[in-house]
């Protein structure tokens, strides 16, 4: 039998219906055989990084675990991404989805595909302040480094409490069926 592993993911949109594109991704990967999003942050609307002429992102993230292997789960994220319209024709441009894979318990990458954990993570309040809303204690290493490095980021002006979307509880597995 695989072993389940958790990892964190991000999600970002800022084009189209952006709240209902977050929630048909966490749908199709939750809807995956071998991936259960089992709690999801808060989303938060966020200003621009890097290129700024473009609309403000919706941005969360969610804890799944997962059978999957690290290139695995990405190419599912990708194939997520092209199958709801994710153009890449402009570096940190607009997008219609966003899928980051962040971490993954017991995984380090350093390839031309995937690096993990991600190298920017640390230095992006847009993934930070909604990865603390659901990197627990118990995962100490994560919630060590997102403690430290909410700590010293500037900016938070940048960030805003969006809300919660009602639908993602659908996809979060209740705590008694043990993840």
């Amino acid at each position: 039998m695989t072993a389940w592993k958790e990892a964190y993911i991000a999600l970002g949109a800022n084009l189209g219906e952006r709240e209902r594109t977050i929630c048909t991704a966490l749908r199709m990967l939750h809807q995956c055989d071998d991936i259960r999003v089992t709690r999801c942050s808060a989303v938060y609307e966020t200003d621009p990084v890097g290129y700024e002429d473009q609309p403000a992102f919706l941005n969360m993230t969610a804890r799944v675990v997962t059978t999957l292997e690290p290139l695995a789960l990405l190419d599912v994220m990708l194939g997520i991404e092209h199958q709801l319209g994710r153009v890449r024709d402009i570096r940190n441009g607009p997008r219609t989805i966003d899928l980051d894979l962040l971490w993954m318990n017991g995984h380090i990458s350093n390839n031309d595909r995937l690096i993990l954990p991600h190298p920017r993570m640390g230095e992006r309040l847009f993934v930070l302040v909604p990865l603390s809303d659901i990197v627990l204690e118990q995962e100490k290493d994560l919630h060590a480094f997102v403690r430290e490095r909410l700590g010293t980021l500037e900016g938070k002006e940048g960030i805003r409490l969006w809300g919660r979307f009602e639908s993602a509880n659908e996809f979060v597995l209740s705590a008694s069926s043990g993840d």
